[in-house]
Protein backbone atom coordinates (compact mmCIF):
# COMPACT_ATOMS: atom_id res chain seq x y z
CA UNK A 1 0.00 0.00 0.00
CA UNK A 2 1.10 3.54 -0.63
CA UNK A 3 1.19 5.96 2.29
CA UNK A 4 -1.96 7.67 0.98
CA UNK A 5 -3.79 4.33 0.78
CA UNK A 6 -2.70 3.46 4.31
CA UNK A 7 -3.93 6.81 5.60
CA UNK A 8 -7.26 6.32 3.84
CA UNK A 9 -7.62 2.85 5.33
CA UNK A 10 -6.70 3.87 8.88
CA UNK A 11 -8.20 7.37 9.08
CA UNK A 12 -10.81 7.52 6.32
CA UNK A 13 -11.16 10.36 3.88
CA UNK A 14 -12.17 13.71 5.39
CA UNK A 15 -14.57 16.10 3.70
CA UNK A 16 -12.55 17.76 0.93
CA UNK A 17 -15.33 20.11 -0.17
CA UNK A 18 -18.39 21.62 1.46
CA UNK A 19 -21.60 20.49 -0.20
CA UNK A 20 -25.29 19.99 0.53
CA UNK A 21 -24.70 16.82 2.56
CA UNK A 22 -22.41 18.63 4.99
CA UNK A 23 -24.77 21.59 5.18
CA UNK A 24 -27.59 19.22 6.08
CA UNK A 25 -25.57 17.65 8.89
CA UNK A 26 -24.65 21.10 10.19
CA UNK A 27 -28.36 21.99 10.29
CA UNK A 28 -29.01 18.82 12.30
CA UNK A 29 -26.29 19.81 14.77
CA UNK A 30 -27.89 23.23 15.22
CA UNK A 31 -31.24 21.64 16.06
CA UNK A 32 -29.81 20.07 19.21
CA UNK A 33 -26.75 22.14 20.10
CA UNK A 34 -26.96 25.95 20.11
CA UNK A 35 -23.81 27.28 18.45
CA UNK A 36 -24.22 31.04 18.60
CA UNK A 37 -21.49 32.54 20.77
CA UNK A 38 -20.53 29.14 22.16
CA UNK A 39 -17.04 27.75 22.70
CA UNK A 40 -16.87 24.86 20.21
CA UNK A 41 -14.41 21.97 19.76
CA UNK A 42 -14.23 19.88 16.58
CA UNK A 43 -12.51 16.59 17.44
CA UNK A 44 -10.87 14.95 14.44
CA UNK A 45 -11.53 17.94 12.21
CA UNK A 46 -9.82 16.61 9.07
CA UNK A 47 -9.36 19.42 6.57
CA UNK A 48 -11.35 21.80 8.78
CA UNK A 49 -14.60 21.96 6.80
CA UNK A 50 -16.92 21.81 9.80
CA UNK A 51 -14.47 23.81 11.92
CA UNK A 52 -14.65 26.63 9.39
CA UNK A 53 -18.45 26.37 9.17
CA UNK A 54 -18.75 26.75 12.95
CA UNK A 55 -17.08 30.16 12.63
CA UNK A 56 -20.34 31.43 11.15
CA UNK A 57 -21.81 31.19 14.63
CA UNK A 58 -18.96 31.79 17.06
CA UNK A 59 -15.39 33.16 17.01
CA UNK A 60 -14.34 30.62 19.66
CA UNK A 61 -13.86 27.52 17.53
CA UNK A 62 -11.09 24.99 18.06
CA UNK A 63 -10.17 21.72 16.40
CA UNK A 64 -7.77 18.82 16.78
CA UNK A 65 -6.53 16.50 14.05
CA UNK A 66 -4.08 13.61 14.22
CA UNK A 67 -2.65 13.81 10.69
CA UNK A 68 -0.16 16.67 10.41
CA UNK A 69 -0.91 17.60 6.79
CA UNK A 70 -4.63 17.72 7.44
CA UNK A 71 -4.12 19.73 10.62
CA UNK A 72 -2.05 22.29 8.70
CA UNK A 73 -4.73 22.69 6.05
CA UNK A 74 -7.47 22.93 8.67
CA UNK A 75 -5.42 25.57 10.50
CA UNK A 76 -5.63 27.68 7.36
CA UNK A 77 -9.41 27.65 7.66
CA UNK A 78 -9.70 27.98 11.44
CA UNK A 79 -6.78 29.30 13.47
CA UNK A 80 -7.74 27.30 16.55
CA UNK A 81 -6.72 23.94 15.02
CA UNK A 82 -3.82 21.93 16.45
CA UNK A 83 -2.40 18.42 16.09
CA UNK A 84 -3.48 15.99 18.81
CA UNK A 85 -5.18 12.63 19.37
CA UNK A 86 -8.75 12.10 20.50
CA UNK A 87 -7.68 10.02 23.49
CA UNK A 88 -5.66 12.92 24.97
CA UNK A 89 -7.34 16.23 24.21
CA UNK A 90 -4.99 19.14 25.06
CA UNK A 91 -7.61 21.15 26.95
CA UNK A 92 -8.65 21.61 30.54
CA UNK A 93 -11.74 19.88 31.87
CA UNK A 94 -15.05 21.63 31.21
CA UNK A 95 -13.61 23.94 28.56
CA UNK A 96 -16.30 23.77 25.86
CA UNK A 97 -20.03 24.34 25.42
CA UNK A 98 -20.24 22.13 22.31
CA UNK A 99 -17.96 19.19 21.48
CA UNK A 100 -18.38 17.77 17.97
CA UNK A 101 -17.03 14.50 16.56
CA UNK A 102 -17.81 13.69 12.93
CA UNK A 103 -17.08 10.12 11.78
CA UNK A 104 -14.00 9.88 14.01
CA UNK A 105 -14.61 7.42 16.87
CA UNK A 106 -14.51 4.49 14.45
CA UNK A 107 -10.85 5.29 13.70
CA UNK A 108 -9.32 6.03 17.11
CA UNK A 109 -7.17 3.47 18.89
CA UNK A 110 -9.35 3.44 22.03
CA UNK A 111 -12.91 4.62 21.46
CA UNK A 112 -13.91 4.28 25.12
CA UNK A 113 -11.09 6.53 26.21
CA UNK A 114 -11.93 8.99 23.42
CA UNK A 115 -15.53 9.04 24.65
CA UNK A 116 -14.25 9.82 28.14
CA UNK A 117 -12.18 12.70 26.77
CA UNK A 118 -15.14 14.12 24.85
CA UNK A 119 -17.07 14.14 28.10
CA UNK A 120 -14.23 15.52 30.20
CA UNK A 121 -13.75 18.70 28.16
CA UNK A 122 -17.48 19.45 27.98
CA UNK A 123 -18.98 21.86 30.48
CA UNK A 124 -21.97 20.74 32.59
CA UNK A 125 -25.04 21.54 30.53
CA UNK A 126 -22.97 21.46 27.34
CA UNK A 127 -23.69 19.25 24.35
CA UNK A 128 -21.70 16.45 22.72
CA UNK A 129 -22.68 15.75 19.10
CA UNK A 130 -21.38 12.59 17.43
CA UNK A 131 -21.72 11.01 14.00
CA UNK A 132 -20.41 7.44 13.54
CA UNK A 133 -21.00 4.64 10.99
CA UNK A 134 -24.08 2.49 11.48
CA UNK A 135 -23.50 -1.27 11.59
CA UNK A 136 -26.85 -1.88 9.88
CA UNK A 137 -26.07 0.20 6.80
CA UNK A 138 -25.81 -2.23 3.85
CA UNK A 139 -22.35 -1.02 2.75
CA UNK A 140 -18.97 -0.74 4.43
CA UNK A 141 -17.86 2.64 3.12
CA UNK A 142 -14.23 2.40 4.30
CA UNK A 143 -13.22 -0.50 2.07
CA UNK A 144 -11.90 -3.89 3.18
CA UNK A 145 -8.75 -6.00 3.26
CA UNK A 146 -8.96 -8.96 0.88
CA UNK A 147 -6.05 -11.39 0.56
CA UNK A 148 -3.84 -8.94 2.43
CA UNK A 149 -4.59 -6.09 0.03
CA UNK A 150 -6.67 -3.03 0.82
CA UNK A 151 -9.68 -2.61 -1.47
CA UNK A 152 -11.10 0.90 -1.38
CA UNK A 153 -14.79 1.49 -2.03
CA UNK A 154 -18.30 0.78 -0.81
CA UNK A 155 -18.42 -2.97 -0.13
CA UNK A 156 -21.90 -4.50 0.28
CA UNK A 157 -23.06 -6.56 3.25
CA UNK A 158 -19.75 -6.59 5.13
CA UNK A 159 -21.25 -5.02 8.26
CA UNK A 160 -24.00 -7.63 8.34
CA UNK A 161 -21.50 -10.45 8.81
CA UNK A 162 -20.75 -11.98 12.24
CA UNK A 163 -18.18 -9.99 14.23
CA UNK A 164 -15.16 -12.30 13.63
CA UNK A 165 -15.61 -12.26 9.85
CA UNK A 166 -16.56 -8.61 9.63
CA UNK A 167 -13.57 -7.57 11.73
CA UNK A 168 -11.24 -9.76 9.67
CA UNK A 169 -12.32 -7.96 6.49
CA UNK A 170 -12.41 -4.50 8.08
CA UNK A 171 -9.90 -4.49 10.97
CA UNK A 172 -9.10 -0.82 10.31
CA UNK A 173 -12.48 0.68 11.17
CA UNK A 174 -15.42 0.14 13.52
CA UNK A 175 -19.13 0.25 12.78
CA UNK A 176 -21.55 0.72 15.67
CA UNK A 177 -24.87 -0.68 16.68
CA UNK A 178 -27.03 1.71 18.68
CA UNK A 179 -26.37 -0.39 21.77
CA UNK A 180 -22.61 -0.39 21.22
CA UNK A 181 -22.55 3.38 20.79
CA UNK A 182 -24.51 3.92 23.99
CA UNK A 183 -22.14 1.64 25.88
CA UNK A 184 -19.22 3.96 25.14
CA UNK A 185 -20.83 6.58 27.39
CA UNK A 186 -22.53 4.27 29.90
CA UNK A 187 -20.25 5.33 32.77
CA UNK A 188 -20.03 9.01 31.85
CA UNK A 189 -21.99 11.88 33.49
CA UNK A 190 -24.22 12.47 30.46
CA UNK A 191 -27.84 12.04 29.46
CA UNK A 192 -28.98 11.10 25.98
CA UNK A 193 -31.01 13.71 24.13
CA UNK A 194 -31.14 11.96 20.77
CA UNK A 195 -29.98 8.79 19.05
CA UNK A 196 -31.16 8.41 15.48
CA UNK A 197 -29.87 7.38 12.08
CA UNK A 198 -29.50 9.41 8.90
CA UNK A 199 -29.05 8.52 5.24
CA UNK A 200 -26.35 9.87 2.89
CA UNK A 201 -26.43 13.27 1.24
CA UNK A 202 -26.00 11.71 -2.25
CA UNK A 203 -23.96 14.71 -3.40
CA UNK A 204 -22.00 12.66 -5.95
CA UNK A 205 -25.19 11.15 -7.37
CA UNK A 206 -26.85 14.56 -7.58
CA UNK A 207 -23.80 15.92 -9.43
CA UNK A 208 -23.88 13.12 -12.02
CA UNK A 209 -27.60 12.36 -12.24
CA UNK A 210 -29.60 15.16 -10.60
CA UNK A 211 -33.04 13.59 -10.96
CA UNK A 212 -31.95 10.25 -9.49
CA UNK A 213 -30.06 11.98 -6.67
CA UNK A 214 -33.02 14.13 -5.68
CA UNK A 215 -35.31 11.09 -5.82
CA UNK A 216 -33.00 9.20 -3.46
CA UNK A 217 -32.95 12.18 -1.12
CA UNK A 218 -36.74 12.43 -1.01
CA UNK A 219 -37.21 8.70 -0.47
CA UNK A 220 -34.56 8.09 2.18
CA UNK A 221 -35.05 11.36 4.05
CA UNK A 222 -38.70 10.33 4.38
CA UNK A 223 -37.52 6.98 5.78
CA UNK A 224 -35.67 8.88 8.51
CA UNK A 225 -39.09 9.62 10.02
CA UNK A 226 -39.92 5.91 10.17
CA UNK A 227 -38.44 2.82 11.89
CA UNK A 228 -36.60 2.11 8.62
CA UNK A 229 -34.13 4.83 9.57
CA UNK A 230 -32.37 2.00 11.44
CA UNK A 231 -30.64 1.17 8.11
CA UNK A 232 -29.23 4.67 7.65
CA UNK A 233 -25.61 5.47 6.88
CA UNK A 234 -24.69 7.06 10.22
CA UNK A 235 -25.80 7.32 13.81
CA UNK A 236 -26.39 10.80 15.20
CA UNK A 237 -25.96 10.87 18.96
CA UNK A 238 -26.54 14.00 21.05
CA UNK A 239 -25.61 14.01 24.75
CA UNK A 240 -25.86 16.60 27.47
CA UNK A 241 -23.28 16.62 30.24
CA UNK A 242 -24.97 16.41 33.61
CA UNK A 243 -22.08 16.72 36.07
CA UNK A 244 -18.33 16.71 36.57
Amino acid sequence: MTSDQEKTARRGNPSFVWRAGQERRLALVRLYAPLEGRRILDVGCGMGMYTHAFLRFSPEVYGIELEADRAREAHGRARGVMQAVGEALPFKAESFDVVFSHEVLEHVSDDRWAARELTRVTRPGGRIVIFVPNRLYPYETHGIYWRDKYRFGNIPLVNWLPDPLRNHLAPHVRAYTARGLRQLFADEPVRELLLTQIFPGYDNVVARKPKLGRLLQRLTYTLERTPLRAWGLSHLLVLEKTGT
